[in-house]
């Protein structure tokens, strides 16, 4: 017998529908209620179904409502459902598929989606032919709507249709969909395409049996005039051209061709697809050949495609001019993420140690307007193109760029200037000529009339700050500040954001070269503490923040010390420990510490007290979740890792001054935990931090080494670069301490350093400071780390050539030298990278001269003056001089 609904029942459940479309909380709540009460009858889903697909004479939305119901009920409870009440859901679903209504359609579809997504694929294994069947039915109704539910469980389990598991389907599946890309009806033939194209990406081998089938048959929809078949085909094309490029190759030209056309496409999705391609093709090896001879074509039409459309304008607020008392909604806000600290070393030629391993994040023109579209879309295009092609595009720019950057209508001047920064990066060198001239006129462009103009010469002049820098002050450097500076206090929210991010560039490059003009940039800075909604606030700190990086101790003057610290101070007070501004705040402040050293005293211990309590705070609210999780929320612990890196900073900057803080805090328990949490992240600053205090105050840190140093073995897993390079860091500061005392740690570290520096691929930084522990061990337990030289002398040197002359290098060699002289055997081998690192000292101590001296001649008599020559023909010219000229030898 088949299920019938109760009358009354029905009546109910129709009730119930309606009233939980009523505006009204109260009533809401209740069908809440109700809702849970029905849930406890497992026909209550019969019900939901019966309406859905039986009850022609309701309205759409609530027949759609009851499966939307029943949907919610499938995610979860469907375990429980009885295998009568599964089955006529089933049933009923693949038996109206075809229903007349788009809506009931699609909503069949996203139930069956969401019965099979339970796992249920394998239990209903006649799905998948019931509905590849019903795509020959002659009804569109029934063809489109099995077609949708296809196209939504290839999207939610395309792995799985290519598995063991089901027979693997897809074998069935993608010859069938292929037929359909000739049906005479749009919609089918892009739900057709949608099928195959989840396949791309994963090579569904299914897919690469028929991979030629498939281009083929995209060549012939190129032209289609349906909308969403030709952005389908685009996307494909996109996709082949990462996975299966060899297929295009012989195509290449038709394909661009093509894609030049669709990229300039009325309908604007379809036209961002298409733009991805040249996006796609930027990072394949083949990009510079394939495209040389379509630059002319592809230039005109990307830049074309950088103007701001009319709904840009309008999403932007484009006419609103002042907007700076307008508060800021939380979701103008994006998240931040703070980047933990990682200790690296200065290199030759380079200020602050350049690490690799650490990503940075993309400058964006515009990311308020976080959606992805054909603007910034063409932007990033030109962007890549310009790192390929070099100067080779500035022939068909430069021409265009002309007729733009002077031209009378504000949105084509804007997208000029937006060009203009795009192709900073790759085509720096063919500027230099013009930019005399270019660079003026963006600076008048500063103050232009319209606020997007204004905002987008700050983002395209920061892209050129290195040249401006390079250049004597008075010309560009001094008159870009100033008009930047009054930027910072427009009345339009988007200008500010874009001129407190370029002023930030600027700083990063012009460092001690903003020294003289600093009292005015602190008093536009400061001006701007009164004026800033909360968004720009939190880039207003981080522009504070990189000012103390780049001119360091030169803030330290009492009157700069008086204008900057008074607001800072007053928002530390004014934010709760809950605030996640404290973030931005906590990280300037870091970098404010470091930078005033002892200008900092008198701000210490407010600011030091706070950042142990909110480590307490974070550690013991991760316990209570830890233990209760049904209780207490997990805690956010970036408050915990932002307060370890201030404590790192302080004590940086304030250097033995911290002592008496520490003395007064329970700060070593504190770290003893943070040391051992499961999040990398807080492990990481709390090494840095524990290397800090080593430094400064090592009789706190000294009471506590038996129970840290197994922790720190413990960290030295390359598996996470930065913890184990602040890890490696600290055993070495820790080494300087101890001296002799280390012996009893030597075996719990040295193996897994020894491992590390001979490890392939090992990121830069990370060689760099595991090589200099290595030399601080061997310096203060030189006959337990000596006998392992010949294991790593040749990747420590290679490691540490390119380091300036600094105390960790110093003690690094010293060490070295000394575990020489105990095995001299141990660097014969390799001797010859000895010489080499020897020679990277610009100027070393006089009596670690003495020790290389020693060494070198040693080796000399020890091999005698004819093996010598011989040996010493092997040397580069450069080296050998340096030796002779250094070392006599």
């Amino acid at each position: 017998m088949e299920w019938q609904p109760d009358e009354q029942g029905l009546q109910q459940v129709l009730q119930l529908l309606k009233d939980s479309q009523s505006p009204d909380t109260a009533t809401q709540r209740a069908v809440q209620q109700k809702l849970e009460q029905l849930n406890q009858f497992p026909d209550f889903n019969n019900y939901l179904i019966f309406v859905l697909t039986r009850l022609k004479t309701e309205d759409e939305p609530t027949r759609s409502l009851s499966g939307l119901i029943l949907k919610n009920n499938v995610k979860a409870h469907y375990q429980n459902f009885p295998p009568t009440v599964a089955d006529f859901i089933k049933q009923e679903c693949v038996n109206n598929i075809g229903d007349p209504s788009p809506l009931i359609r699609a909503t069949i579809g996203i139930l069956i989606t969401t019965i099979s997504s339970k796992g249920e694929l394998q239990a209903w294994p006649e799905l998948l032919p019931q509905l590849c069947n019903l795509l020959n039915s002659e009804d569109y109704n029934t063809c489109e709507g099995s077609f949708g539910a296809l196209q939504k469980i290839c999207e939610d389990s395309s792995e799985l249709l290519d598995s063991d598991a089901l027979n693997r389907p897809l074998n069935i599946m993608i010859p069938k969909f292929l037929q359909f890309f000739k049906h005479c009806n749009p919609k089918i033939r892009s739900h057709a395409i949608a099928c195959v194209n989840q396949f791309i990406i994963g090579r569904a081998q299914a897919l690469m049996n028929n991979i030629d089938t498939f281009i083929e048959s995209l060549f012939v929809l190129a032209a289609d005039e349906d909308s969403e078949v030709r952005k389908n085909v685009c996307r494909a094309l996109v996709m082949l051209l990462e996975v299966r490029i060899d297929r295009l190759i012989p195509h290449m030209h038709s394909i661009i061709q093509y894609m030049l056309q669709r990229t300039q496409d009325p309908d604007e999705n379809v036209a961002l697809e298409a733009c991805e391609f040249w996006l796609t093709l930027a990072e394949q090896p083949i990009c510079k050949d394939m495209l040389s001879g379509h630059l002319v074509q592809l230039t005109p039409i990307l830049v074309n495609g950088m103007k701001y459309s009319e709904i840009d304008i309008i999403l932007l607020k484009g006419d609103v001019e002042e907007d700076e008392a307008v508060p800021d909604s939380d979701q103008d806000i994006k998240p931040r993420f703070h980047k933990s600290r990682t200790v690296t070393l200065q290199h030759e030629g380079l200020e602050g140690g350049d690490s690799e391993d650490i990503e940075d994040e993309d400058d964006d023109d515009d990311d308020t307007l976080s959606d992805w579209n054909l603007r910034k879309c063409s932007a990033a295009a030109l962007d890549v193109l310009a790192n390929v092609f070099r100067d080779e595009l500035l022939p068909h720019l430069l021409p265009l760029l002309k007729a733009l950057l002077f031209h009378s209508d504000w949105v084509v001047k804007e997208s000029g200037i937006l060009v203009l920064g795009a192709i900073a990066e790759g085509c720096m060198q063919g500027m230099v000529p013009y930019l005399p001239e270019l660079i003026p006129h963006l600076i008048q462009c500063l103050s232009d009339k319209k606020a997007l103009v204004r905002s987008i010469a700050c983002w395209t002049l920061s892209r050129y700050a290195h040249w401006v820098v390079s250049q004597p002050p008075d010309s560009y450097l001094k008159p870009l500040m100033t008009e930047l500076l009054k930027c910072i206090l427009d009345a339009n929210k988007r200008v500010q954001e874009a001129a407190c991010s370029a002023f930030a560039t600027l700083e990063e490059e012009a460092c001690t070269e903003l020294v003289p003009y600093l009292s005015f940039i602190l008093d536009t800075l400061v001006f701007a503490f009164g004026k800033y909604q909360h968004k720009n606030l939190l880039i207003l700190y981080d522009a504070i923040g990189t000012l103390a990086d780049s001119v360091g101790h030169h803030l330290n003057q009492p009157e700069y010390i008086q204008k900057l610290m008074p607001p800072l101070i007053a928002k530390w007070n004014e934010l709760k420990d809950e605030d996640k501004d404290l973030f931005p705040l906590l990280e300037c402040l870091s970098s404010v510490a470091t930078a005033l050293q002892s200008g900092f005293l008198p701000y210490c211990e407010p600011v030091y007290k706070r950042c142990v309590t909110l480590v307490q705070k974070t550690l013991a609210q991760a316990m209570m979740y830890n233990q209760h999780p049904d209780q207490y929320e997990a805690p956010d612990k970036d408050f915990m890792i932002v307060a370890l890196d201030l404590l790192s900073g302080l004590a940086e900057g304030l250097g033995s001054h911290v002592e008496q803080l520490v003395a007064r805090s329970n700060i070593m328990t504190l770290l003893f935990q943070c040391m051992q949490d499961t999040m990398p992240e807080v492990r990481q600053s709390s090494f840095a931090l524990l290397g800090d205090l080593t430094k400064v105050c090592f009789l706190h840190v000294k009471p506590c080494i038996a129970e840290f140093m197994p922790i720190l073995g413990l960290n030295l897993n390359p598996e996470f670069i930065s913890v184990c390079n602040n890890a490696t860091w600290a055993i070495g500061e820790i080494a300087m301490q101890m001296g002799a005392e280390m012996q009893l740690y030597v075996g719990v570290v040295l193996p897994h350093l020894v491992e590390i520096i001979n490890r392939p691929n090992t990121p830069k930084t990370l060689l760099e400071n595991t090589a200099i522990t290595i030399g601080r061990l061997g310096y203060v337990c030189p006959q337990e780390v000596a006998p392992q030289l010949q294991h790593f002398i040749r990747p420590w040197c290679t490691s540490l050539r390119n380091i300036r002359d600094n105390e960790e290098k110093d003690s690094a060699f010293r060490g070295i030298c000394v575990m020489i002289g105990v095995n001299p055997a141990g660097v014969v081998q390799d001797f010859i990278f000895f010489c080499d690192a020897v020679a990277s000292w610009v100027n070393p101590k006089d009596d670690l001269r003495d020790m290389f001296y020693k060494i070198l001649h040693g080796f000399k008599d020890q091999v005698g003056q004819e093996n010598w020559q011989q040996f010493s023909e092997q040397f580069p010219p450069l080296l050998k001089e340096r030796l002779s000229a250094c070392y006599g030898v």
